[in-house]
């Protein structure tokens, strides 16, 4: 149950991260205006906060591994909201990101 809570967590901090970055982008390079930056700065405060709410209390740990998160999400954010298209190697390279994530938050450990 605390795994799934944890990817949960992981999937919205990226959701909050990345959407927050595409709306201050939109805003400033595509010239959508203030309340786009606005929304984005809000979106990006709101993800500052995710993190805090990971089960493990180690903050270097949460934040590495949401680094690989922040790869795999962010190609996927491409693909949906700008029509990016991943060659193999990106995709092979979110998969090695991933599979770091879950080397990082998921194997156990003596403690």
């Amino acid at each position: 149950m605390l795994t799934l809570r944890s990817v949960a967590l992981f999937v919205l901090a990226a959701l909050l991260e990345i959407g927050g970055a595409w709306l201050v982008w939109q805003g400033v390079r595509e010239h959508r205006g203030w309340a786009w930056i606005g929304a984005g700065i809000v979106a990006l405060g709101a993800y500052g906060f995710v993190a805090t709410l990971q089960p493990d209390a180690d903050f270097g740990r949460i934040l590495a591994a949401y680094g690989g998160v922040f790869v795999a999400g962010s190609l996927a954010w491409g693909m949906v909201a700008d029509g990016y298209r991943p060659d193999r190697y990106d995709v092979l390279g979110a998969l090695v990101c991933l599979a770091g994530v879950a080397i990082i938050m998921y194997v156990p450990r003596d403690r």
